[in-house]
């Protein structure tokens, strides 16, 4: 049984002497959910199918290595003194600061080999993008892992949430914050309103929309959190990044819209690389 009336083994089978794990079974699953709803955007704006494909791809891959190694460098102490650790991304995880990084460069790149305008695509797929968070926290879950601080468990019932989830955060005799719920939930509702306020927005906003609302949400939530990366022993490093997200995104909604009028979304069709 997967389930055990409370405790979720973060295993999910075994498939001889490999583990697979719920983890990378859900981070998989949203990736899958995202790229089908991007791609029916994509087809309504008269990109080829495959195009898409391309930049996901490739920007999932070089995505998760940048995440995984913004979460080594963060971490440098102890993976230097474990060296055989640093690809096992099971065990401390992955940034998604750092995956957004490495994403972001290589959707450009790929954008720009297959002359497509990176403001468009980067609109297309947002939506996605914030939904495959909001579900992959999901796996944090499962690995009873990126949770706050201790509370009582008066206070989990108070929330009026499923007992299942109450049960798994009672993790080394404590009960914890579910900081993976409150993102997720915040990161649903964000995948709604995208979708909701895409049409209505000029080329690129949609976009940087993502980057302010996720910040905004991961600004609160990383700050009741136990095991965030720290910049130094009192500044986290995702709380500097989403504030330096935040005010990149406003300048650039701003500067766009005076020095560089584009097209509404919903009005644009297929645009190629900006000249």
């Amino acid at each position: 049984m997967f389930f055990n009336f409370g405790y979720i083994d973060p295993v999910a089978f075994n498939l001889g002497p490999i583990s697979v794990r719920w983890y990378g079974i859900i981070i998989a699953f949203g990736i899958l959910l995202g790229y089908f709803i991007a791609q029916a955007t994509a087809k309504r704006v008269g990109l080829h199918k495959d195009a898409l494909i391309d930049i996901i791809f490739w920007s999932a891959i070089f995505g998760f290595i940048a995440a995984r190694i913004y979460f080594v460098i963060f971490q440098w102490p102890y993976y230097a003194a474990h060296p055989a650790e640093i690809p096992m991304i099971w065990h401390g995880g992955i940034a998604i600061h750092g995956g957004l990084i490495g994403g972001f460069i290589t959707g450009i790149i790929v954008c720009k080999m297959n002359n497509h305008n990176p403001w468009q695509i980067g609109d297309i797929v947002a939506p996605s993008i914030i939904l495959a968070q909001g579900i992959g926290r999901w796996g944090n879950f499962m690995n009873h892992e990126a949770h706050g601080g201790p509370v009582s468990q008066s206070f989990l019932e108070s929330l009026h949430i499923p007992r299942f989830i109450i049960d798994n955060m009672y993790i080394d005799g404590k009960y914890y914050q579910p900081t993976f719920l409150y993102e997720s939930i915040w990161d649903v509702v964000g995948f709604a309103l995208l979708l909701f306020l895409r049409k209505h927005l000029r080329i690129g906003e949609t976009f940087f929309l993502y980057l302010i609302w996720y910040s905004i949400g991961r600004f609160f939530v990383e700050g009741m959190r136990t095991d965030s990366l720290m910049l130094t022993s009192n500044i986290r490093v995702a709380q500097v990044m989403s504030i330096v997200l935040i005010i990149i995104s406003v300048v650039m909604i701003i500067y766009r819209r005076y020095k560089s009028p584009q097209p509404k979304f919903k009005d644009a069709g297929n645009l190629s690389w900006p000249k």
